[in-house]
């Protein structure tokens, strides 16, 4: 998921030691955002393996060695191979996550029932992702503050209450913003990756024969030793590599070389050595499962690790909320969601946004969670099912950019893909267990919200059909009007089909009867790409003396200034003055009938959609001042 640290991938290309230099800082960077989740996992991950009330594993050589050699090439395989070797190559113009490809097969070749079969998934993907950003901050936050009982049980009936204060905190200050604390990400995220590194020396220098569980016998004999048990505990072998999607979600703020520098100099090490430590810890101590990485360190700085490990799941939450923040925006201006309030925290970084619902919808959920599940390992039941559909349909989406978009033969696809999708099928085929046990919060919100955005797709469609039926072209309209009177000023119809005539022109003309002396039919389309150039982005053609068609399109990772990418215009006999412009649009007011086109359901969950969607005044950024709103009734 996208979150804060404004950089693109394009943007750091230069020469010599400067850009070693860059990639550095980036790479720096992308430690305090983009593996905040992954560098979490070690709190909870392996002391689940073996916790899990549905597959208490024996602590045993063999099961030991088995969970550690399945840790260690599930971030190979998942993490440096399918993402970074493969699916980070997949970008749109830089920018990367699921919708982001979904965009890809959107604008390939794909026809047909299978590419809108995988649009749908690649849709189902991303409301599965508002689930992890749920479920990620609680259990992170929750799994640190755990570690204060290891200081003192006098603390055992206040870990709930100091983890709900935490996220209450964590959410409150989100309006702020996080450019200020944002610079500090980074430097704790690598104390707190040095840390897990040296903590998990501590314990392997003394046996160092846990580093034999590198090779793979270890993972298939861990499998013929308690078969059952072993399959079921892939559930929490996989929260190892949670935050997996962030790497590629955050591609477009860092650029793939500094997170593969970040992850093979900093991250993969140090979490392949504090997993190898807890092993080891085991063997000798296996009675400190329950808080197993706690455990491992000296007394006297257990208070301090404790600190600095809620700091790092603190970062990790934030990575994550800014990441959905981000997605929602995407989401608006690919039209898969509605209009919504979007303030944008700082003005020097686009990246850096605050959607105030989605924020408190959030910190309901993360409350709610914590305060319903009370402890990590029952939280963790709810945990990785969302993480795991959201890999695996982003595998099957990328083998069909491999095929349509790179070329690549079906065979060829296959050799690549195939691997992941039998990796990640076991993943979820054990998490499936947990739905029972709290899996069914993820897919729940998954389902809720894929409903919610296919309904918005289809409905905004059927309206657009709507409004344009019985239209008349908007060459032939002004030519019926060619000797209308002229008054001074500047009038601006917002209408999505520039070669129309928009229904507040038509109306204005049978009302009024004048017509302005500069009269603009604007329409804003979103490219399926993230950004597109300030240069690029407006299209004017002059249809009649005084009159002109004006297509803006953005990206969907762009703010849709229509004013302000109105005034850098220059076009002979074109005349924009903020003070002489009137702006007209449409207020559509949508009520279900017996048209055909969507269920009932489908109809009525729509309209409250749209009574609930932000006005497009607010959301094209129009002077409030200057607008005049033309309503219509359409029936769907």
């Amino acid at each position: 998921m996208t979150s804060d640290g404004e950089a693109t991938g394009g943007g750091h290309r230069q020469g010599g030691a400067g850009h070693q230099t860059g990639t550095v800082a980036l790479a720096l960077g992308a430690l305090g955002v983009v593996y905040g989740d992954i560098g979490t996992s070690p709190l909870y991950s392996l002391k689940e393996t073996f916790t899990e009330e549905s597959h208490v594993m024996t602590i045993d050589r063999i099961n030991v060695f088995g969970a550690c050699s399945l840790a260690f090439w599930a971030l190979i395989l998942i993490i440096s191979v399918k993402y970074l070797m493969f699916v980070m190559r997949a970008d749109n113009k830089g920018e990367g996550g699921i919708l982001a490809l979904t965009a890809l097969v959107g604008r390939s070749n794909s026809t047909g029932k299978k590419a809108g079969l995988l649009v749908a998934l690649g849709v189902f993907g991303t409301a599965l992702l508002y689930g992890d950003g749920i479920i990620t901050p609680a259990i992170s936050v929750l799994s640190a503050v755990e570690g204060l009982e290891e200081v003192s049980t006098s603390f055992t009936d206040w870990v709930v209450p100091i983890a709900v204060i935490i996220l209450v905190g964590l959410f409150i200050v989100q309006r702020r913003g996080t450019g200020a604390v944002g610079r500090v990400f980074g430097p704790v995220m690598m104390l707190w990756f040095v840390t897990l590194a040296i903590v998990g020396l501590s314990k392997i220098i003394p046996d160092p024969g846990i580093v034999q569980s590198i090779n793979p016998y270890h993972a298939v004999k861990y499998f013929t030793h308690e078969p059952k048990k072993a399959f079921l505990s892939l559930g929490s072998i996989f929260l190892v590599v949670t935050g997996g999607e962030a790497l590629y979600a955050d591609m477009g703020h860092f650029g793939r070389k500094p997170i593969m520098f970040g992850w093979y100099g900093m991250v993969m090490p140090s979490l392949v050595l504090t997993y190898w430590g807890q092993g080891a810890f085991l063997l000798k101590s296996p009675d400190d499962i329950e808080s197993v990485f706690f455990r491992m360190v000296p007394e006297s700085i257990v208070l301090p690790i404790v600190i600095l490990a809620t700091m790092a799941t603190i970062i990790a939450s934030q990575a994550l909320i800014s990441g959905v923040f981000s997605l929602t925006a995407q989401a608006v201006q690919m039209d898969y969601l509605p209009r919504i309030k979007v303030v944008h925290t700082s003005s020097k970084h686009y990246g850096q946004i605050y959607v105030p619902l989605v924020n408190w919808l959030l910190m309901i959920g993360c409350v709610g969670l914590v305060i319903g599940f009370q402890t990590t390992s029952n939280l963790a039941a709810a945990y990785g099912i969302a993480v795991t559909m959201t890999m695996a349909i982003t595998t099957l989406v990328f083998y069909r950019v491999l095929t349509d978009s790179w070329g690549w033969s079906n065979a060829k696809a296959m050799v690549v893909c195939l691997p992941m999708l039998l990796i990640e099928t076991g993943f979820l085929g054990a998490n499936m267990v947990k739905i029972p046990h709290g899996g069914w919060f993820a897919l729940a919100v998954g389902v809720v919200l894929m409903v919610q955005m296919q309904t918005w797709r289809r409905g905004r469609s059927l309206v657009a059909k709507r409004i344009h039926r019985g239209e008349v072209g908007i060459r032939k309209f002004l030519d019926d009007v060619e000797e209308m009177t002229r008054v001074d000023g500047t009038a601006i119809f917002m209408f999505k089909d520039s070669d129309k005539a928009p229904p507040a022109l038509v109306n204005n003309l049978e009302h009024n009867k004048v017509l302005h002396k500069t009269t603009l039919i604007v329409s804003v389309d979103t490219a399926d790409e993230p950004r597109v150039p300030a240069g690029e982005r407006a299209l004017i053609t002059r249809i009649a003396p005084g009159v002109f068609q004006v297509q803006l399109r953005f990206g969907f990772m762009d703010e849709p200034n229509v004013p302000a990418t109105l005034r850098q215009i220059d076009h002979p006999g074109l005349e924009y003055n903020d003070d002489q412009v009137t702006y007209f649009i449409g207020r559509e007011s949508i009520v279900a009938g017996k048209a055909p086109g969507m269920n009932p359901l489908a109809e009525h969950l729509f309209v409250l959609l749209n009574r609930g969607a932000d006005s497009a005044v607010r959301f094209f950024n129009l002077p409030t001042d200057r607008v005049f709103e033309v309503g219509s009734r359409v029936e769907i």
